[in-house]
């Protein structure tokens, strides 16, 4: 290969560049399949161990694995240094009694002098039992023959009263404690309650809560035009499923489905119901992006049109009439229909912007996708070159990609025209770098691609440059599942996903978790409800420079 190679008769120097840069992406190549080749030798090595039953080699982990110092450091880099001012927190404690502490007399000097009081405020709690007796009247009429007892009164339902129903839901739902403990804590309370009844009073008779979690999604839906959304894994019954996460500055939503494809997406985006399916001119449309075929939307065409279609119906035409094409084509064609029943006028609030990663089930839900910044700066904090000079390459490209999610966040609060026109272009002058670094200049071609989707915001000002609402939303059902891994009953699902609604939907409008939930199970109904207090779009839409609520010292009531 090399027979009759002089260097020294090298006089192509543009050549020699070229070549020694396919050179350097050639030892990139190598390097990574090497690793990759290294990695799968030690997996078959551990699992031929594994079978003449002896143990693998160890899998130690260091303090923050790749993914979780990419995602770190993509943190970072995005966030500018904020001023804070520490605020005293005496003007928000509730004061329950004052006492005077008096100077010991004896001690005094014959001339001292009376100068007032100098107030310490110390915060302490006080847990004890509420136990009630209660001695129902009864009566007894022999000529109706029917005996009468005096109602308990609302809130006290069952063995427990308010006060432990509201603290149960408030320890597993907002806390993250697990059922065995809270059982323990009531027990060391003076409580006494069983480990079925813990989990009773968790998910069993729940209505009216999810009443108040769907009156949530409704308002929340109808507050922006703008959502976040994500998912996470999650289990049911052992089993593997999604948690959907649907939210906005002004609420945090749960949906815990089977699946996360693009039909699911669409079943959040309208609070969790059940889908309806419409084929009508518009979904045309949809069947020719989805390439469905000719012949298969000349059979649609003489399905019923115009009118609402439910799962069943529709499976009941495919199963007769499109049974053979795949499972792949059927599923567009559901959701072509789908699409086209979701975007009609209706009464329930529609999404016009969805901000997510670029998980292809969110794409083409809504009229505008924008995608995360952070995201996108984590797929190039990824890369891992081995030679420097690339790694300097990388480096410098990462600089300038935060400069310029900078310069975005600079112009949401002061948006104008001409800037928009001038980032437009230094997008298309930054993402049109070429650094001779294959896998980068690879990463920044993709990025150039979704450009319509980052610059989303040139139009819309108000909307966030990221999606960390919906991960931080999605990192609380996280810390859940490992505590207490999953729910087991639909029941169960139900209930995580409502109280988890309300709780973090509560912390977002600056309402005391505890206290709204002990006005809800003791009737007295004095706070309005969460629902209520989620302004209506023409207060909900966000300034350009605001991206949440002020954040409170103190919750609210």
């Amino acid at each position: 290969m090399l027979s009759g190679f002089n260097p020294e008769q090298i006089n192509d120097i543009e050549g020699a560049r070229r070549a020694l840069r396919e050179i350097l992406n050639l030892v990139e190549e190598l390097k990574q399949g090497n690793q990759a080749l290294r990695e799968e030798v030690q997996r078959l090595r551990d699992e031929n161990n594994r079978l003449k039953g002896e143990q693998g080699k160890p899998e130690i982990k260091g303090n923050k694995g790749d993914e979780k110092r990419a995602a770190y450091a993509s943190e970072k880099a995005r966030r500018e240094p904020k001023v804070r001012q520490k605020g005293t927190k005496n003007e928000w404690i509730k004061i329950d009694r004052t006492e005077k502490v008096c100077v010991n007399r004896a001690e005094l000097p014959g001339d001292a002098e009376f100068k007032g009081y100098e107030p310490v405020v110390v915060q302490d709690i006080e847990i004890k039992t509420a136990n009630v007796r209660f001695e129902k009247e009864k009566y007894y009429s022999p000529s109706q023959q029917k005996s009468y007892l005096a109602a308990l009164p609302v809130g006290y339902e069952g063995a427990y009263g308010p006060g432990v129903r509201a603290m149960v839901l408030n320890l597993y739902y907002a806390c993250g404690m697990t059922e065995p403990k809270i059982e323990e804590l009531l027990g060391n309370l003076g409580i006494r309650i069983s480990a079925g009844q813990v989990s009773n009073l968790l998910v069993k008779e729940k209505e009216p809560w999810h009443e108040e979690k769907a009156a949530v999604v409704a308002a929340g839906l109808a507050s922006t035009s703008w959502h976040h959304i994500d998912d996470t894994a999650t289990r049911v019954n052992g089993e593997n499923q999604h948690c959907h996460i649907l939210c906005n500055p002004f609420y945090s939503a749960y949906f815990t489905e089977p699946n996360k494809d693009r039909l699911t997406v669409i079943r959040v985006l309208q609070g969790g119901g059940e889908l309806s399916y419409l084929f009508q001119a518009e979904t045309v449309a949809w069947l020719d992006v989805f390439k469905i075929p000719l012949a298969a939307q000349r059979q649609i065409a003489l399905w019923p049109q115009g009118i609402p279609l439910t799962a069943h119906q529709l499976d009941a035409f495919l199963a007769r009439d499109l049974a053979h094409l795949n499972q792949q084509q059927q599923a567009r064609i559901r959701e072509a229909a789908a699409l086209t029943a979701y975007h009609q006028p209706r009464e329930w609030p529609l999404v016009e912007q969805l901000i997510s990663d670029d998980a292809p089930q969110f794409q083409q839900v809504t009229a505008e996708q924008a995608l995360c910044w952070v995201h996108e700066g984590r797929h190039y904090q990824k890369l891992s070159p081995f030679v420097e000079y690339h790694q300097q390459r990388l480096s410098h490209f990462l600089t300038d990609f935060w400069d310029f999610y900078h310069k975005l966040q600079r112009y949401r609060e002061s948006p104008d025209n001409a800037q928009a026109l001038r980032l437009g272009q230094e997008f298309d002058t930054l993402f049109a770098t070429v650094t001779g670094y294959d896998e980068l200049d690879k990463r920044i071609a993709k990025s150039m691609a979704r450009k319509d989707k980052l610059l989303l915001v040139l139009r819309h000002p108000a909307l966030p440059l990221h999606n960390n609402p919906a991960e931080l939303a999605a990192r609380q059902r996280v810390r859940k599942r490992d505590i207490s891994f999953g729910p087991r009953t639909q029941d169960g699902v139900k209930a995580w996903d409502t109280f988890m609604t309300l709780s973090e939907t509560a912390k977002k409008l600056g309402v005391n978790f505890y206290r709204y939930l002990h006005d809800r199970v003791s009737g007295a109904r004095h706070f309005p409800s969460l629902a209520s207090l989620i302004p209506p779009r023409t207060l909900g839409q966000l300034p350009a420079h605001v991206s949440a609520l002020p954040q409170l010292s103190t919750p609210l009531y």
